[in-house]
């Protein structure tokens, strides 16, 4: 497997695409737990995208931030995935 590397870059909240049909929905005592947890401890998970900006995993800390009023979060872009890649986890 070759090796990745991966960066950093911080994206308007707003900007990303929530995926429809995520099948892992969080409640709204879930957003809020997330959000302390953000705000006690910063982002330690990036938010998973793909190109154009769709969250592919790490739905739950993008809605933690906007409950903070978070503007911008800490992405990482996964490239070349397919969609069934994308979306199998």
């Amino acid at each position: 497997m070759a090796k990745s590397e991966f960066e950093f870059k911080y994206i308007a909240v707003d900007a990303l695409i929530t995926y429809a049909r995520n099948s892992r929905t969080h409640s709204d005592e879930q957003v809020l737990q997330i959000a302390a947890s953000i705000k006690e401890f910063g982002f330690t998970n990036p938010i998973l995208i793909d190109e154009s900006g769709g969250i592919i995993a790490v739905h739950g800390r993008a809605l933690g931030a906007l409950k903070l009023g978070i503007t911008t979060v800490p992405t990482i872009t996964l490239s070349g995935l397919t969609e069934a890649h994308q979306h199998a986890g």
